[in-house]
């Protein structure tokens, strides 16, 4: 399964900078603050910006177009003003970057986006990555928006230049919903981002009673494993429970009848490994999930990297608790 980017190395010796910041505002909550204006825009803490045009070919439909940057200009001379207030001491602040992109469906169907963005520094280090899903873009449009680099360590080297990292794309009738959102059928189901340890994997599946009504489900989510193109994925075997995968993630329960009342909430797995030995290593980028037959299909995303095992476990749905 991929991940993002590791970060910049600088990153990681950051943390007793950011304790000693931390001692340092606890012991000004006595002794006061000295602060700069913050409110005039030429002692900002980014300062002031500017915006490059970017030449990226992007990637699956998605690119960046331009990147603005704040100027480094000469700290501000403080002023007199003073604080006794702790809180008063932000540790960390909006880098002020900020990305434009756009994105283009170049399908024959409305689909929903969620990509990864990376910035990085001169060097290529990646300072911090970001997430922005955008919805239903319909066939042969171009939606545009931006995404902001967020916080980043007082230590952390500048941010130079930004790029698509990873594009995920689903049918728009089939995206997980936004969160605190409910669909009309009252049935939320969302993928957890899993966890991997020694080539086992597990992708926590999750079904929330958004509705008014009791939902009741038994036995096991019902999957179809997709390819990049939507299309089946075949020579994979999807076992009831986990037990020829692993022992080591406990014993599957018996799938019993899960019955939700409103604001409850049931979870199922997909269990894997991948491990590659003789023959073709096999990734399967979506599964379509249905909680029961009949139900309304949601295409998640969790990258199955099956290696050459043409197994996945599937765990039964249980009720969750609260």
């Amino acid at each position: 399964m991929r991940r993002p980017a590791p970060l910049h190395p600088a990153l990681a010796r950051t943390a007793p900078f950011l304790s000693a910041l931390a001692a340092t505002a606890l012991l000004l909550t006595a002794c006061g603050t000295e602060r700069t204006g913050a409110g005039n825009p030429s002692t900002d803490a980014t300062g002031p910006t500017s915006a490059t045009q970017v030449d990226d070919p992007g990637k699956d439909g998605v690119r960046i177009t331009s990147l603005t940057l704040p100027s480094t200009s000469p700290s501000p001379s403080p002023t007199r003003s003073y604080s006794v207030s702790a809180d008063s001491l932000d540790l960390t602040a909006d880098s002020g970057v900020v990305a434009a992109y756009e994105v283009t469906n170049e399908g024959t169907e409305t689909l929903t986006y969620a990509i990864v963005f990376t910035f990085m520094s001169s060097d290529g280090g990646a300072m911090t990555n970001q997430t922005a899903t955008v919805r239903d873009v319909g066939p042969g449009k171009t939606v545009r928006g931006t995404v902001r680099a967020g916080e980043l360590p007082p230590a952390a080297p500048r941010v130079t230049q930004a790029k698509v990292l990873q594009v995920t794309k689903v049918p728009a009738s089939e995206a997980p919903t936004e969160p605190g959102t409910c669909p009309a059928s009252g049935i939320r189901v969302t993928a957890d981002k899993g966890d991997a340890a020694m080539g086992l994997r597990v992708v926590g599946l999750h079904l929330d009673n958004c509705g008014t009504r009791d939902y009741t489900v038994e036995g096991y989510p019902l999957l179809e494993l997709l390819d990049n193109e939507f299309k089946p994925v075949d020579g994979i075997k999807i076992l009831d429970g986990s037990g020829e995968i692993t022992t080591s993630a406990g014993p599957d329960n018996q799938p019993l009848p899960v019955t939700l009342g409103p604001g409850e909430s049931a979870t199922a797995a997909l269990v894997w490994r991948n491990t590659t030995q003789f023959g073709t290593p096999v990734n399967v980028p979506y599964v379509r999930v249905r909680a029961k037959t009949g139900a309304d299909p949601v295409t998640v995303t969790p990258n199955l990297d099956l290696g050459t095992t043409g197994k996945l476990g599937v765990r039964p749905w249980e009720k969750a608790e609260r």
